[in-house]
């Protein structure tokens, strides 16, 4: 790096900022401020560190739309000031989160880089503090005066994942997030290798943030043996604007005539109904089978490849930007930020 870069730490609670006290045993939060102590391996590097603790400090589990929406106004009043951000977050919902601050921070120039771990920072073989240092040094990897990564990013496990394109899929190996249908970013070994010909291209652009959320979603997932009573329970619940519909492989659904009813009556109400596949890899084909041919018919709207975490992040920015209902489906289909491939 050319310049000396500044890195803001974000942290908004989650496993990787436990640690052991010393006396009792119990498991607390880190104390960020006193970094270099901790991680003295950070003074090698040409980059100034500095820490904002969220508050409250939130399990993962407990994560809301209106705190990311505090996340993202973090981010905007400290955006001039530093080149990257990191941002400290319980796995479990990291993926909602990437995928949320993906389309609330429009023109982004600059990494935000969300990493997290399997055990605390705090026990002898956590993965916090390589995730955490890896994530650093992509947050202030710069080429001249330009960021590598300007965009919402997911460092884990030595890799980096576009942070729209990953969903969580194991609960104990280290390795706990994957991307299947768009390669990772970068992998990291003795060099961070990274695909350059995949990161976004930078924008010159304002920072625009969005912070209007519309959370009157649900998802419907489907198995076999659902009944029209829980079906039809998801669909008229009050207030509801969109649905996401979880089919089976490529988009597909039971043609029954009380399923088709139910949903032709919801979009009759005008509640978007969105199809995303229950898979972890593939993409929705909309008519490739009679079974989500009937769905096509009906206006059911595919949602290619994209995941159910980014469907949930992309329809509460649609809707909460105040688009019309027909401006709202074309947009479902169109890329925003790189989270789906039409």
């Amino acid at each position: 790096m050319n310049k000396r870069t500044s890195v803001l730490i974000i942290y908004t609670g989650g496993t990787i900022g436990m640690i052991r006290h010393p006396a009792s045993g119990i498991l607390m939060p880190f104390d960020f401020g006193d970094l270099y102590t901790h991680f003295p391996v950070l003074r090698n590097f040409n980059f100034n560190l500095d820490f904002h603790s969220l508050d409250p400090l939130l399990d993962s589990s407990n994560m809301t739309p209106p705190f990311w929406v505090k996340l993202a106004d973090v981010i905007q009043s400290r955006y001039n000031s530093y080149d990257g951000f990191v941002v400290l977050h319980g796995s479990d919902t990291m993926a909602y989160t990437a995928s949320a601050l993906s389309f609330m921070l429009e023109n982004l120039s600059k990494p935000v880089i969300l990493t997290g771990s399997q055990l605390p920072i705090g026990v002898v073989r956590s993965d916090g503090r390589e995730n955490f240092i890896n994530a650093i040094e992509i947050a202030s990897a710069c080429e001249g005066d330009c960021p590598v990564v300007p965009e919402v990013a997911i460092c884990f496990d030595n890799m980096l994942y576009r942070g729209n394109r990953t969903t969580k899929f194991n609960a104990e190996n280290f390795g706990a997030f994957l991307s299947v249908n768009f390669p990772p970013l970068a992998e990291i070994g003795v060099h961070i290798k990274y695909r350059r010909d995949l990161i976004l291209p930078m924008t010159t652009e304002p920072l625009k943030v969005h912070t209007q959320l519309d959370s009157r979603i649900a998802v419907l997932k489907l198995f076999p043996g659902i009944t029209a009573e829980t079906v039809s329970a998801i669909l008229t619940a009050k207030n509801l604007q969109a649905v996401i519909l979880e089919t089976f492989g490529a988009g597909n659904a039971p043609i029954f005539p009380w399923f088709l009813d139910l949903l032709k009556e919801a979009i009759g109400k005008e509640i978007i109904i969105l199809n995303v596949t229950q898979c972890k890899g593939g993409t929705v084909e909309m008519g490739k089978y009679e079974t989500s041919a009937e769905l096509q018919k009906i206006g059911v709207i595919g949602g290619a490849d994209i995941t159910t975490e980014s469907a949930v992040a992309k329809l509460m920015y649609l809707l909460g930007a105040g688009y019309s209902s027909d401006e709202v489906k074309k947009l479902l289909q169109t890329p925003l930020c790189g989270e789906m491939t039409v």
